[in-house]
């Protein structure tokens, strides 16, 4: 059962998003990986989302916003069956949390909707930019334009909220599935690379911030 959950590799919310062999966005991408499985044998996933000596910040965000969105991708697409327009008909976490969409473009003005409508744009949105070069370029040499970080932060930001809501809403069916343990190493995970770049404003971080504690993350003050 287990496996249904979180281990259908195959089963995402959006196309997975693949660097191209040979580039250095690829090798950072297999260097993140192999770190990242280290890491967790030893029970120090910090390690895994420090910058390595020698590489561009710019690189390494760019490099782990994409594997994040596919880790989220995955996670989410494994929920579909119980998160839907009907259980789920505006897009929260908890109460007192409600997230409305809008990318500036298409949608201007936020706009309420459920939260696999909400998931749905956000990942459109997050896709249309990694799939663009002039934003993130995948050769090396090629400059990100100088608003990457601020890109970089805004995903992160609304990628949040996705997890903020799959433990709001959907954590009793994730634990009676076994599968919270999982939930919370890419959590974690996600949480150290935030908070190791201060990619996330604390306000922001409010809904999940008894979750953080519990797994050991020390948030930045109010």
């Amino acid at each position: 059962m287990l496996k249904a959950v979180f281990g259908n590799k195959h089963k995402t919310f959006r196309p997975k998003k693949n660097f191209a062999k040979g580039t250095k966005l690829y090798q950072l991408h297999k260097y993140a990986k192999a770190t990242v499985k280290a890491t967790l044998g030893a029970g120090n996933l910090h390690e895994a989302v420090v910058l390595p000596e020698g590489e561009d910040k710019n690189e390494w965000l760019a490099v782990n916003t994409v594997d994040f969105f596919n880790q989220i991708n995955l996670l989410y697409g494994s929920i579909t069956e119980f998160c839907t327009k009907e259980s789920c008909a505006c897009m929260s976490a908890g109460p007192q949390y409600e997230y409305h969409w809008a990318d500036g473009v298409n949608i201007k003005k936020p706009i309420q909707c459920s939260a696999p409508e909400y998931v749905d744009y956000l990942m459109s949105w997050v896709q249309a930019q990694l799939d663009d070069e002039g934003l993130f370029p995948s050769e090396l040499g090629v400059p990100f334009p100088k608003d990457i970080e601020a890109r970089v932060k805004n995903i992160f930001k609304r990628c949040f909220r996705v997890y903020a809501h799959m433990y709001h809403s959907h954590i009793e069916k994730i634990i009676s599935l076994g599968a919270e343990p999982h939930l919370n190493t890419c959590f974690k995970h996600f949480m150290y690379f935030i908070l190791e770049f201060s990619l996330v404003e604390r306000k922001e971080l409010e809904p999940l911030a008894e979750i953080c504690t519990g797994l050991g993350l020390t948030l930045p003050p109010r």
